[in-house]
């Protein structure tokens, strides 16, 4: 039986890295397609039903920020601050809504 051929070491360095970026490219389309599928998946899940707890809302709340700060607007340094200390907020007070002994609210 003769052995497989390795076709990328007969192909010049160009076209190899040219296949390469192929394949990277499709990964990064694969992802972002799972990520916009993800995405999709939460807006229907968040339009669906009211939050029934702070941190519910927090947790919408912070997915419409995430969006806004990947804007050209958003990406302002002052704003970027804003956004961190806002996320921080909702973080540290979403555990504070969060009952001690486990329960439910």
């Amino acid at each position: 039986m003769d052995k497989p051929v390795q076709l990328d070491e007969h192909r010049g360095m160009a076209a190899q890295k040219s296949t390469e970026v192929r394949r990277r490219n499709h990964e990064v389309e694969a992802d972002q397609a799972a990520l916009r599928s993800h995405q999709e998946e939460f807006e229907r899940h968040a339009v669906a039903a009211a939050s029934t707890t702070w941190p519910e809302a927090a947790e919408k709340a912070q997915y419409l920020i995430r969006l806004f700060a990947a804007t050209p607007e958003g990406r302002d340094p002052r704003r970027q601050e804003l956004i961190s200390r806002v996320l921080d907020d909702f973080a540290r007070l979403s555990n504070q809504a969060e009952p001690k002994d486990g329960s439910a609210c």
